[in-house]
């Protein structure tokens, strides 16, 4: 019979934040300033000009220099907020720029049979006394179906050696796979994942994709493993 190996693996890793120019920060601040002087420039040209037997009510003031202050308040946290943000926006593409030329493990079900071997993975989300994977060929053909037995939740790797059900070798070439799962009677969702190597980096308004070539790009949040 054909083999297909299965051995257990870590899961989900990364999640994907987005970065924020510093200029956001840099107009806040000179806005904020602006704010300010213009504030004080009013208030002093009042005081200069109020009627000495009505002078401005110190509660009125008070509260003034209140609002002001609340506003100043804001806007320094709005920098520091940006600030942060750009901070860990530049440790997420230093860790994205890391992985490039690295294999990754993403959601889809293509298996690539080269010099007799082909690798994907499989993520359970529960554990199940059965996990049934079945390999086809470009025309829908079933080319060889095996029985991994019980497996626990999670994400585990398998390796296909190109074998067929009629003890025959494959031709290297593009495949696909389906898993299906189930403990005692009940269905276990499991999802195919197939190897992509990651060729480049492009960054979107929702994180950063990982370019893999021929299987297209995928966000960096949805990579289940590096291997």
């Amino acid at each position: 019979m054909a083999s297909v190996q299965a051995t257990a693996s870590s899961g989900d890793i990364f999640a994907a934040i987005n970065a924020t120019g510093k200029s956001t920060a840099t107009a806040s601040t000179s806005t904020a300033e602006e704010a300010q002087n213009r504030f004080l420039t009013l208030l002093v040209t009042q005081l200069k000009n109020q009627d000495p037997l009505n002078p401005m009510d110190n509660a009125q003031m008070t509260s003034q220099l209140a609002q002001m202050s609340t506003v100043s308040g804001i806007e320094k946290l709005n920098t520091t907020l940006n600030s942060l943000v750009d901070s860990v926006g530049n440790s997420q593409s230093m860790q994205a720029a890391a992985m490039i030329g690295k294999s990754v493990l993403v959601p889809g079900s293509q298996l690539s049979l080269s010099n007799g071997f082909a690798y994907g993975g499989i993520n359970l989300s529960g554990a199940a006394d059965q996990v049934t994977l079945t390999i086809v060929d470009s025309t829908g053909k079933v080319i060889q179906t095996q029985k991994l037995g019980a497996r626990e939740a999670g994400v585990f790797n398998i390796a296909w050696d190109g074998m067929t059900d009629a003890e025959t070798t494959a031709a290297d070439g593009i495949y696909k796979f389906t898993v299906e799962a189930v403990q005692g009677d009940k269905a276990v969702a499991a999802d195919p994942l197939q190897i992509g190597t990651v060729s480049a980096l492009v960054r979107s308004p929702s994180g950063f994709l990982l370019d893999l070539g021929s299987l297209g790009t995928v966000d960096f949040k949805n990579v289940q493993q590096i291997i």
